[in-house]
């Protein structure tokens, strides 16, 4: 095993220092990688260290540490991809792995390849102050224990708590044919917590998280604090709460995690893979006005921080700020390599994989709305029936089509433009371009969900979402007919 010691700052020389790779030995992968004919190749390697505990019955009874390690190959020749990957770095496995990837090509020509170049430098937007490295489990079971009792202090229905927190420290080297390279040091960790609660003969359950590109400092009394009024305070609202009777009505959604129906209803359609390929339903239509021209949609991995962002992407593309839709107009895909060159553009900075043994593919940061021009009690006010919600869960989405079905655990009614009693166990149906068509007011409190959103496509990544509360002129609500 190889013991990694944290060595930000030193960022040019990492790449040999954590995984012992010099360049003539990533020269010569890369030539085997090539040696049937690839037009291009990378190696991707990884090693990431996470840990966690978990809190039940009071007491920190579970934990856990995992260790990761290996290298990723992967070969373009044409419309042909080759990927293999090996978790064991000895010269024989890796160009094992090289040869194997190389076989994907058929003719004997070699694309050359390039070295020399230096490391390339990008932004850092993860600076950590406090490494997880530094602090073992005696460090954060206090964190967990104050979480604990903080929520039963808060409301005597508390019936049970379950707190989870998990830490992950990746470390990245990236070298490809065309000279590039990159390393990167990834933190990611995340704060978890369900509280079951007890009143009469009723129980009901909520969940909460946090999750940032940060170390240890992340761990505060007020991020506690914030975790533990939300997760009692929705869970609190679910008692009395009935369901809405259903049917088609205006629909406002809160600002901040309302935005995953964004990211699931409309942002997967951007993603230039089914926009190659001609399964989405926005395939075709750059430059078109898709909603609103007050409405800016953007993906972005440069939110300090944020759980989505990026100093570079898996494919070695620095990260950046893409506005998806600008002014109501579609401005732009969400391209990797390979559809960036497709294309015949500049790759977007969206190539991911869950790790290294996975393939990079088009998916989503940070994806959010910027803010509009009128206020949330603007928006509440001009709806005489309909439902606000802002507390979305799993769901359900058709990429070709559209079609989207959501569940969100509760919510409240607008009866003459005022909120009114709360609901729970709500579905919202309807079409990913038809609801960004149909979004009429958009306010100014546009903020991003901090929750631990994962994004499953084929392979699994961090994500995160956001936007300003809007009014949807009308969906479909599942509720009580």
């Amino acid at each position: 095993m190889i013991k990694i010691q944290h060595n930000r700052g030193c960022r040019e020389n990492d790449g040999l220092f954590v995984f012992g790779v010099d360049g003539e030995i990533r020269k010569k992968l890369l030539e085997n990688a090539l040696s049937k004919g690839g037009d291009y190749a990378d190696l991707y390697f990884e090693h990431t260290v996470d840990d966690g505990l978990v809190l039940l019955d009071n007491e920190v009874n579970s934990t856990a540490h995992n260790v990761d390690f290996g290298l990723g190959i992967r070969v373009l020749k044409g419309e042909r991809t080759g990927y293999a990957y090996t978790e064991t770095l000895t010269p024989e496995s890796m160009t094992d792995a090289a040869l194997m990837a190389a076989a994907i090509a058929d003719s004997p020509a070699c694309a050359s390849v390039s070295f020399g170049m230096d490391p390339m430098k990008g932004e850092n937007y993860y600076p950590v102050s406090d490494p997880w490295e530094n602090h073992g489990i005696s460090d954060k079971i206090p964190y967990l224990k104050k979480l604990n009792d903080l929520i039963f202090s808060k409301d005597s229905r508390v019936l049970k708590v379950i707190a989870q927190l998990k830490s992950e420290s990746s470390h990245v080297f990236f070298v490809n044919s065309l000279g590039e390279s990159f390393y990167d040091e990834r933190p990611l960790a995340t704060l978890a917590v369900k509280v079951v609660m007890k009143d009469g003969a009723d129980t009901e359950s909520s969940f909460s998280s946090r999750s940032f590109r940060k170390g240890f400092e992340m761990m505060t009394d007020s991020l506690i604090g914030e975790i533990a009024d939300q997760v009692v305070s929705s869970c609190s609202a679910l008692f009395g709460a009935g369901q809405p009777e259903g049917g088609e009505m205006p629909v406002v959604m809160g600002a901040g995690s309302s935005g995953i129906l964004l990211h699931e209803a409309i942002g997967h359609a951007f993603e230039a893979d089914f926009i190659r390929k001609g399964t989405s339903i926005f395939a075709g239509r750059l430059g078109e006005r898709v909603c609103d021209s007050h409405i800016n949609i953007v993906d972005d991995a440069t939110v300090p921080g944020n759980r989505g962002s990026m100093d570079f992407d898996d494919e070695g593309v620095p990260g950046q700020k893409t506005y998806l839709v600008r002014n109501g107009i579609l401005n732009s895909y969400m391209h990797d390599r390979i559809s960036a060159k497709f294309f015949n553009v500049p790759s977007t900075g969206n190539g991911r994989r869950q790790n290294f043994r996975y393939n990079p593919i088009p998916r989503m940061r940070c994806t959010y709305m910027e803010n509009g021009d009128c206020t949330l009690e603007d928006i509440i006010k001009s709806v005489p029936r309909g439902i606000y919600v802002d507390n979305f869960t799993n769901g359900q989405v058709k990429i070709g089509e559209g079609d989207f079905t959501f569940f969100v655990s509760n919510g409240r009614m607008i009866e003459g433009g005022r909120l009114a009693k709360h609901v729970k166990n709500i579905n919202i149906i309807g079409n990913g371009p038809k609801a960004l068509a149909d979004i009429t007011m958009t306010a100014s409190d546009a903020s991003i969900s901090d929750f631990a959103w994962t994004c499953g496509k084929d392979q699994y990544v961090p994500v995160s979402c956001g936007m300003p509360s809007v009014l949807v002129r009308k969906l479909t609500v599942g509720g009580v007919r």
